[in-house]
């Protein structure tokens, strides 16, 4: 494991078509994009709505499907949610039925709008599709960017096959240290160009669901959304 399973930190705080929430730069363009990987709140929250569009202001065309089949986790759940139920279903969100959501994501992204570079951005269970679909090679993603990962395999961390950033949170039970420098080992033996980054005084989540009144919680989440450029 590169990260370990998601807990309740992860929350608190396949069909035909997919809702999905589309946010445009000034000029309309489309051919450079982000693909947003939520978090276990989805993508109706306003967070990530609000992280999306503060891409498209920068230039990118912004794509955030509903990778949970409009089952998200509410934001803050109570401590005893069972989300290993939750995970296992129904429906279920382990990859058989949220591999197939992306894959159609980025399918129509290079075809009915025409994306020439994309760009993933996940948070928390997110994070762990990015890079399952880190493969450029094949059309899909080109270059990532993960924040507070969960759930991720070593051997999915393994396989990536194009450039990779984390944001990591100082205090996280889900990436925690031995983790995060489980994932450096990994990355370091690849041929992949890769940037691991630590915040300090944040938690689990920060990138989405920071308190915006903490000087340093603010910061750290500003700062996330801000280095994410595509090449």
């Amino acid at each position: 494991m590169a990260s370990n399973p998601p807990g309740s930190c992860c929350y608190q705080g396949v069909k035909h078509e997919v809702e999905t929430y589309f946010s445009y730069p000034k000029d309309k363009s489309t051919s450079t994009a982000i693909l947003i990987l939520t978090d276990a709140i989805g993508h109706k929250f306003i967070n990530p709505q609000l992280i999306a569009d503060q891409f498209a202001a920068n230039g990118y065309f912004v794509v955030m499907p509903d990778i949970f089949h409009g089952d998200p986790i509410p934001l803050n759940r109570a401590p005893d949610f069972d989300i290993q139920a939750w995970l296992k279903g129904p429906p279920g969100h382990l990859p058989p039925t949220v591999d197939p959501v992306v894959d159609a994501a980025l399918v129509e992204m290079r075809t009915k709008y025409n994306c020439t570079k994309i760009g993933a951005v996940g948070y928390c269970f997110g994070a762990k599709y990015v890079v399952r679909h880190l493969l450029p090679a094949s059309g899909k993603i080109d270059v990532g960017y993960v924040a507070h990962p969960s759930f991720v395999d070593a051997e999915e961390l393994e396989a990536i096959d194009g450039p990779l950033s984390i944001a990591a949170a100082e205090t996280d039970a889900i990436f925690p240290a031995p983790k995060r420098h489980e994932s450096e080992e990994i990355l370091a033996k690849g041929k992949n160009p890769y940037q691991i980054s630590l915040y300090s005084g944040v938690e689990h989540g920060f990138a989405v669901r920071a308190d915006l009144e903490q000087k340093q919680e603010k910061y750290a989440k500003e700062t996330v959304s801000d280095s994410f450029v595509l090449p």
